[in-house]
């Protein structure tokens, strides 16, 4: 017997039910905003990688060489590989340019709560805006999806902050500090103690009372305070950001939005805003999805200069505020019909089957000859609605036996007449 692969997950029907309608209203939210679907592929260079973070990254990867000599990896995230397409297309693609897509992704890092080495995410990006309006709309599809999943907000919050008032802060209490580092740092910040969290800061280039007069700054979170330290620059973010939550308020994601400069998203290709979403009650501790602006990446990638905004949503994190909340539908099956067959009245219940699937509906027919009984079982454990029973005995009287499966009450039906001209026959049509 084999074991599966640690970090790795298998999904059973009733599981992936659950999983497939939450896709789908993430997904459905998107297309409503516009975004178009994408398909990419699941092996990229690793030099792409190597190049955007360096060559420790490869440490966390799932990185090889294929059979043609060449150095390969599974991708760990969609973002150069959007990045890589709008380079190759770039003055045939209308901007801007609204992309989603959801597919698996794979790392190579340590296994914990929300956290696999093969996860899955709903990506949605959009190119060639440097708007607020642009940062606004993640925002506000981001919300949207959360209330179309059941959840209000009371239930999450979304943790929005500026890059370049981060750095620009930095620079103003000291020129030569190492903002990579220290911005690593912020992110850090609410997962470790205060004065590791300041040491961090120090490594990073401040003095001990730098490191904590800047913390200070943040925690207040007094924008005005801020832009009057940090100077011209720091005063143009903190406008940036301040126009993009009166976007978000027209759009309707105000509501969800807390300022939190504290909020840094470690990775270094973000230049603005960007935000996180978290569970409002603390109960789930991680945050369940992130984005913001990387208006510096096209170009990195051999293109033109590009502004970009987008989002990732995590499935793992995701499911664990949707079960905190309540809102994870039931994985459990479902089936509208289930063609109870009994002696040779094939040809008959395969006719019955074909029309109700013509209508749409989800129906099962007896593929291993077994009894009654075993079929009645058999239909209880896919929670059929309904069973059709096509026995011969009824047949030479020209009708069928509806049985509705919630109450156990049970009528007959012309064959004739049955499914007809209804899209969906119950025991009600009937009785």
């Amino acid at each position: 017997m084999y074991d599966r692969l640690k970090g790795f997950r298998d999904f059973y029907p009733g599981e992936m039910s659950a999983r497939r309608e939450v896709i789908d209203t993430v997904e459905s939210a998107a297309s409503r905003y516009g975004f178009r679907e994408i398909g990419t592929p699941y092996l990229e260079r690793t030099q792409m990688y190597v190049d955007k973070s360096g060559e420790e990254i490869v440490e966390e990867l799932y990185a090889f060489e294929d059979k043609g000599g060449r150095d390969i990896t599974l991708t760990p995230e969609l973002t150069p590989t959007v990045a890589r397409m709008v380079v190759a297309k770039q003055q045939a693609l209308s901007k801007p340019i609204k992309w989603f897509s959801t597919r698996p992704f794979w790392r190579y890092e340590q296994v914990q709560q929300g956290r696999f080495r093969e996860f899955y995410q709903t990506n949605a990006d959009i190119f060639g805006s440097s708007e607020p309006e642009a940062d606004a709309e993640i925002l506000a599809f981001a919300a949207d999806m959360m209330t179309d999943l059941g959840l209000t907000g009371d239930d999450f919050e979304f943790r929005v902050s500026h890059r370049d008032i981060l750095g620009g802060l930095l620079r103003s209490f000291d020129e030569d500090v190492d903002v990579r580092n220290a911005v690593r740092a912020v992110d850090k910040s609410a997962k470790v103690e205060r004065e590791e969290y300041l040491g961090l800061l120090s490594d990073a280039g401040l003095g001990y009372d730098q490191a904590r007069e800047f913390a200070d700054l943040l925690e207040r979170g007094d924008l005005d305070e801020i832009a009057e330290v940090g100077g011209e620059n720091v005063e143009s973010a903190v406008e940036n950001l301040r126009a993009v939550l009166s976007a978000a308020e027209d759009f309707g994601a105000r509501e969800f939005c807390e300022v939190s400069l504290s909020t840094a998203r470690g990775l270094d290709y973000y230049t603005g805003v960007v935000f996180e979403c978290f569970d409002s009650t603390g109960d789930v501790s991680r945050a369940a999805f992130g984005g913001g602006r990387y208006d510096d990446l096209i170009e990195s990638f051999g293109g033109q200069p590009t502004p970009a905004v987008g989002v990732g949503i995590g499935d793992a994190t995701l499911q664990l505020l949707c079960q905190r909340a309540g809102v994870w539908p039931d994985e459990e099956l479902s089936t509208d019909y289930y063609i109870l067959t009994v002696g040779d009245t094939r040809t008959e219940a395969s006719e019955i089957a074909r029309e109700l699937r013509a209508a749409g509906n989800v129906v099962e027919v007896d593929v291993s000859g077994r009894s009654f009984g075993a079929q009645m079982s058999y239909a209880d454990s896919i929670n059929a609605d309904t069973v059709v029973i096509v026995g011969e005995r009824d047949l030479e009287n020209g009708e069928v036996t509806v049985k509705d499966m919630s109450s156990g009450d049970q009528t007959t039906a012309d064959i004739d007449d049955f499914p007809g001209d209804r899209d969906a026959p119950t025991y009600e049509d009937y009785e």
